[in-house]
């Protein structure tokens, strides 16, 4: 079993999540501890709220007095609503709230069953209970349990995420969540040699990175920071540094990264597949849409990168066959984003496929790598589908290049003053 605990200052947030799983018949309230109970045994949000009052008015120190516990069993455990509630009342004990007023939400909105207990972490007089080693106490308790009730042990077992990999939704509070389970399914699956092939799989997820570079204390500082986009690829969030997410996928992660992927690619040869799956779809494809569906046929997904004026300036293809990710001009120049912009977008002309043995090859450098700051489109058909079988907030303040730029001239005018 696994115990996940949040805290938070607002708990009438907190309620509606867990109430909207009952209203959509996706969970329901199993157990209530010292809670206000109506006439006709049925809950509201505003009688919730009436039980934990008291413990927040009397609260005059503590900024995150809401607790917002998950406990989840293994899959293969059959848990019945007793035991669910027996978990629940045993954990909060041993945890030092066994006397605080705590309700108890199962919800089925996931293949495993879990619960989520709400409560508050002040005492009716509004001191703080005390958290100390909680998270080495909350391993103890649960391997306890465990033994207690019979249920299999999560000891050595990756803790999996509540949220499926999708497309990020910048419109949902658990943004950062969603964008380090995105990040965490494709440097794990995936492999890729340049930081444009890296954004093209991003794409699909409604992310994009960029590398960020500025002066400290004279010296030149770079990073690499994390937006949300929309289906356009238009950034539609604050950035978030790559050391905030767990764990960190920063430019020195990426590069270590890069070199694996190469040696895969050395290795295992997928790009003599993708190079000729393009070509094929070159000759019997005219059309941009034709083009792409023929490769998506074939598992292979295409990213193209467009300027303000519509020109194609980059093609990434992602292999979901063999999970690596190349632009195209490593393939060949004959399949690189200057003939795609000649093929699509100016005056037909006959578009040779043969093979130049000096031309098939290409190191790192040459390679399209720009940010992703302009247009972008992309195929991402049946994307999702593609990617299903390997499925299992704050938001930091950060300024861009023309941001920090700005703050720079301003803090030199003062100076001149």
């Amino acid at each position: 079993m696994i115990a996940k605990i949040g805290r938070g200052s607002h708990l009438k947030g907190v309620l509606l999540y867990n109430y909207e799983k009952v209203e959509k018949n996706q969970g329901n309230i199993i157990h209530c501890h010292r809670m206000i109970h109506s006439l006709t045994g049925e809950f509201t949000i505003p009688l919730l709220e009436r039980s934990f009052e008291p413990y927040l008015i009397a609260n005059n120190r503590t900024e995150k007095p809401i607790l917002h516990i998950s406990l989840n069993p293994n899959p293969k455990d059959a848990v019945s609503d007793e035991i669910f509630s027996s978990l629940a009342e045993n954990y909060m004990q041993e945890m030092g709230y066994g006397k605080q007023p705590y309700v108890v939400f199962k919800h089925t909105d996931i293949e495993r069953a879990h619960i989520h207990i709400v409560s508050v972490c002040v005492d009716e007089y509004g001191k703080r209970i005390s958290d100390s080693f909680e998270k080495v106490r909350s391993m103890k308790v649960c391997r306890k349990l465990e033994k207690q009730f019979k249920l299999t042990s999560a000891i050595g077992k990756t803790e999996k995420k509540d949220i499926p990999i999708q497309k990020v939704n910048a419109k949902q509070d658990n943004l950062k969540q969603q964008i380090t389970s995105a990040l965490s399914f494709v440097n794990e699956n995936y492999q890729y040699q340049t930081l444009g092939e890296y954004n093209a799989l991003l794409s699909f997820f409604n992310i994009t990175a960029q590398e960020v570079r500025g002066i400290v204390n004279g010296k030149e500082k770079r990073g690499l920071v994390y937006f949300a986009t929309d289906s356009l690829g238009k950034k539609v969030s604050n950035p978030f540094k790559s050391f905030r997410f767990s764990p960190p996928i920063g430019l020195t992660d990426l590069h270590r990264k890069f070199k694996k992927s190469k040696a895969f690619i050395d290795t295992h040869k997928p790009q003599k597949r993708v190079r000729e799956l393009v070509r094929d779809a070159m000759q019997k494809h005219q059309t941009e849409g034709d083009f792409k569906k023929y490769l998506q046929d074939n598992k292979i997904s295409t990213f193209v990168r467009e300027n303000k004026e519509g020109r194609i300036y980059g093609i990434s293809f992602i292999d979901h066959t063999s999970k690596t990710v190349f632009n195209g001009s490593r393939l060949g120049k004959d399949v690189s984003a200057n003939v795609f912009q000649r093929l699509w977008n100016e005056e037909k002309s006959p578009i040779s496929t043969s093979v130049n043995q000096n031309s098939v090859e290409h190191s790192t450098e040459d390679i399209e790598n720009e940010p992703i700051v302009e247009t972008q489109n992309f195929s991402n058909v049946n994307i999702m589908e593609a990617l299903s079988s390997l499925l299992p907030t704050e938001i930091p303040e950060e300024m861009d290049n023309d941001t920090v730029k700005k703050k720079r001239k301003k803090k030199r005018s003062v100076k001149r003053r």
